[in-house]
Order: structure tokens, then sequence, then C-alpha cells
């Protein structure tokens, strides 16, 4: 397999899910990602914002996460990368004045390499001015900018869209991101198999925001059917989510995260009909580990052995279902006492983003394991991701 390095563009207050979705997802399909800010090395971190709609004329603003840069944008060579992604957000009004930024986008562009762009990151391209003639889309409000620049311009009639022009890929929003990462994965030459996968997302009110939608989306984009459910919720239901972040407190702090959007119903699940499971963590592990429905379809995953990926506070849950005995999984350091009550061999996340499996369980501590996470969901599953 011909290893691929992406370069991740970024910038204070992009949107969270829209560095970090790719940034892991990429990571876990086996790419090397780097991500770089102007003014900025590795180590530092960007601080995100929480893009979403709430019934006003516009998207709302909350602060996300803060995102850690592994690179330094002024010891980067484009030479050494395969492909560019432009996340959205507010940070690209300003990375769009930086003439260091439009030089780095007009040699991806100028090499014919694969540019991902969604949301308002188009403001960039535009300002590099390497989108005359070509076909894209943005969010909405990006369109007059486009339009003036020269772009031909397709109208988003829903958040998912999507579209490919050459080595060019856009997007409206991070609602699209399954097939924006898919189209950008095609695009570096890569090819997915053994997805025709059915997984099930145990979902509830206040699980950590990456948690749910990293690896959710992170599946869709390779094909896999992925349904998220949570109890006495349906289809089209929103789950609230919580920011985790580590913030140099004690413990981590909490921020009101994205909205996640169910697509199934709890009570119309047939588990004989899903591959797998995947448990968020976040604080709904607390009160979904009181759910009796919620253990038994649990334990009824773990019986049959069927792949189950569990991450942070999700193994509350596990532990209730008592389906941890004489089994060796991690989680996010405060649940150790669960683990342990439950019977499991604990195993100690150093360093954090470390994931364990242990025949057909998965586990992680925390957010920042998803690539790990992922791609050992993904080997249990047989999902393959190659590049030519």
């Amino acid at each position: 397999m011909a290893a691929k390095r992406v370069l991740l563009l970024c910038g204070d207050y992009m949107e969270d899910y829209e560095a970090m979705v790719p940034f892991q997802s990429l990571q876990a399909y086996g790419v090397t990602v780097d991500a770089v800010c102007p003014g900025k090395k590795a180590g530092d971190a960007c601080p995100t914002a929480v893009h979403k709609p709430i019934g006003h004329q516009t998207y709302a603003e909350s602060k996300g996460h803060n995102f850690a840069l592994n690179a330094s944008f002024d010891e980067i060579d484009a030479a050494g990368y395969d492909g560019l992604v432009i996340p959205g957000g507010r940070a690209p009004e300003y990375l769009a004045m930086d003439e260091k930024v439009l030089a780095l986008v007009r040699k991806f562009s100028d090499a014919k390499k694969p540019i991902a762009s969604v949301c308002h990151g188009q403001l960039i391209l535009a300002a590099a001015g390497v989108v005359r003639d070509r076909t894209c889309t943005a969010y909405p409000a990006v369109r007059p900018v486009l339009v003036a620049a020269g772009a031909k311009w397709v109208e988003a009639d829903t958040m998912k869209k999507c579209v490919v022009d050459g080595n060019l890929v856009t997007a409206a929003a991070y609602d699209g991101h399954p097939e924006f990462i898919s189209l950008f994965v095609k695009a570096l030459g890569g090819s997915v198999a053994g997805a025709d996968k059915r997984i099930l997302f145990l979902c509830g009110d206040y699980m950590e925001d990456y948690e749910v939608m990293v690896p959710f989306q992170a599946l869709q984009a390779l094909g896999c059917h992925v349904d998220a459910v949570c109890p006495d919720k349906g289809p089209g239901d929103k789950c609230p989510t919580a920011i985790h972040d580590f913030e140099g407190d004690q413990t981590y702090s909490e921020k009101p995260g994205h909205d996640f959007a169910l697509n199934a119903s709890f009570d119309g699940v047939d588990a004989s009909s899903y591959d797998a499971l995947v448990i968020p963590g976040g604080r709904a592990p607390e009160y979904l580990a009181l759910n009796e429905k919620v253990l038994s379809l649990a334990k009824g995953f773990m019986d049959k052995g069927k792949p189950v990926a569990s991450i942070c506070h999700g193994q509350q849950i596990l532990a209730a279902a008592g389906v941890l005995q004489g089994r060796k999984c991690t989680a996010y350091p405060a649940v150790k006492l669960n683990v342990v009550l439950g019977g499991g061999t604990w195993l100690e996340p150093d360093p954090i983003h470390r994931c364990f499996t242990d025949g057909n369980l998965v586990t992680g501590a925390a957010w920042p394991a998803h690539p790990e996470f992922v791609a050992q969901l993904m080997a249990l599953l047989g999902i393959k991701v190659s590049f030519a």
C-alpha cells in the first residue's frame, strides 16, 4: 500500500467537526495527516467553533474543542503532500488574507493534487484564484464570493451537497462529510473493501460530541450502513452532546456541543441485523447504564461475539451489563472502578490515545484515540482501505 500524506489547513475558530472528523477519519484509514496553522507550531492549539442551526435566520456559534496542531506551518513543503483539506468555520475569513496561505493553496492546485474544501473554506480557494471556471459548492453565504471569482456555482439543495470537479472536492457543510471524505479518499487513489457492514450506535443525551460524530461519519464514509438510536427517541429526533476537553484543570471541562440527529428508532432495533455495536462516551452512559433494554442490547452483541467498540465512559454500560468479566479493556481513567468491579482486567491508557482489542471488544479511553479506535473496529469487521 502506497503511503499517503495530507495537509490540514487550520485556523482559529474553524468549525469543530470540519477539522476533527476528516483529520481523525483519514488517520484511521492509514493516511498521515499534518495539521498546521499560520503563526503556530506543532503542539500549539486552535480554538474551534461549533456552528449549528437552532431556528434563527443563520447558524448559532459557541466555543468548541481546542484542536492540537501536530506540525508547524513555516516548516511544511507542499511537495511532500498528496492532498490538502480546508475546514470551514470562521477561520477562512482571515486565512484568505494571508499571502503565504494563498501561495500554498496555489501550489496544490498547480500540481493538480486533490483539494477538499468544506463550508466557508472555499473563501480561501476564491482568494487564491483557483476556482475560475471550476464547478463547486459551499455554504450558501459563500456563493457571492465564488461567483465573483469566476466559479460555476452549484446550489446546495441540502447541507449534505458535495461536488467534484477534477482534483477539487467541495462540500456545503459538515453534514456532507461521509461523501466529502469518501470522494477525497478516491481522489487520493484510495479504494475500500469489505465495507458492506451494518453498524449500530447506542446514543444518549450529552454523549461526547466527537465520540459520536467522528466514528459515525468515518464509518459512513467507508460505505457502511450506520444507524444511530437512543431510548425513547425516533429517527429525526436529536440528542444534545457535550464537549469534553482537557484544559489544564484536574478533570475535563464541559461545554455544549452540536445536536446529533438520530436516524433510526431504538424500539424498532433488530440486533441480529447488525454486524457491530458502537458506544460513545460522555455523560450519556451514566443513565443509559440504568436502562435494562440498553443492557440487554449490549449483552446480546457480546454474547454473540459481534464486534463491540466502546470509548471513554461507554464502558459504564458494558460493566452494568455484566459482560466485562475476564475481559481486558481500557476506558477513561475515572471509569477504572466500573471496569474492575465488573470483573474486567484494567489496561492503562498510556498514552491517552491508546486502544486495545480483546477478542470482539475494542475499547478506548477518550476521543484522542479515535484513529486507533476506528482502525481496530475496521480490522474486526474486515474493512480495508488501500491506496494505489
